[in-house]
């Protein structure tokens, strides 16, 4: 087994938004998201490095004044894959180092997350990681909740919006939810950044599915860890009382 690569975080913060505008901006307890989310990813150990990447300038202003590193990127990016893409460039990752997708909705982000995401990436072989857990029938129910069915090595089989594997028999089935924190060889983020949407990719609306429909494999780390993202303004109030009992 190798020595663990170097790694960079890159955290891409949207000022636009359909279901929460300005959301990177909007203050937990006293500080802004992105803040949150910057100080529990700079606290993982595999982290060399972690940036915030944006489009708006607002952001941009709060970050230096928070002294949060801040990279501006361009305001077309289809998705926030090229975003970080064009970040990770902009930095000059080297094409063995590892990139971090970290998501900039998630200021409970336990930093231990990062460093289960990153540990494959000693083995040589590994190209793309990403996270699972565990979760039941009724939650694995939901179209919002993307599962994913694994290989005896670990690897994703496939990632779907439909609860799979489909139990047959009707016993209760162990479902894995996906979460979504990403890391990528700096070679197999641009491989991705250069292929066309595939036809799954598009018929599931989950662009990872680019990955396996290319035969780009992507290890499946397990973690006991949840996420709590802020998708929509309500969702403020449980992450605030989560940061304030931890803090």
């Amino acid at each position: 087994m190798n020595a663990l690569p170097k790694c960079y975080g890159i955290i891409p913060a949207r000022y636009a938004s359909s279901r929460f505008p300005g959301k990177p901006l909007v203050e937990i307890l006293g500080k802004p998201m992105f803040w949150h989310v910057f100080q529990r990813a700079q606290a993982c150990p595999a982290m060399t490095r972690v940036v915030l990447a944006t489009d708006d300038e607002r952001i941009r202003a709060k970050a230096e004044e928070l002294d949060v590193p801040v990279l501006m990127t361009r305001p077309d990016h289809a998705s926030g894959t090229d975003r970080v893409l064009e970040a990770a460039e902009r930095l000059g990752v080297e094409p063995d180092a590892v990139v971090v997708n970290i998501q900039g909705d998630e200021p409970c982000l336990d930093p231990d997350m990062l460093s289960e995401l990153t540990a494959p990436f000693r083995h040589a072989h590994v190209r793309v990681t990403t996270l699972a857990a565990g979760m039941d029938a009724a939650q694995a129910a939901s179209p919002d909740r993307v599962k994913v069915a694994l290989a005896a090595n670990g690897d994703a089989l496939y990632f779907s919006r439909a609860a799979i594997p489909y139990n047959r028999d009707g016993a209760d089935g162990d479902y894995l939810l996906h979460i979504g924190l990403y890391g990528f060889r700096m070679e197999a983020l641009r491989a991705f950044a250069a292929l066309p949407q595939g036809r799954l990719e598009q018929r599931e609306r989950l662009e990872q599915l680019r990955f396996l429909e290319n035969n780009i494999p992507i290890r499946v780390s397990l973690t006991r860890h949840r996420c709590h993202g802020v998708d929509r303004e309500e969702d403020l109030t449980g992450v605030t009382n989560i940061l304030r009992e931890q803090a």
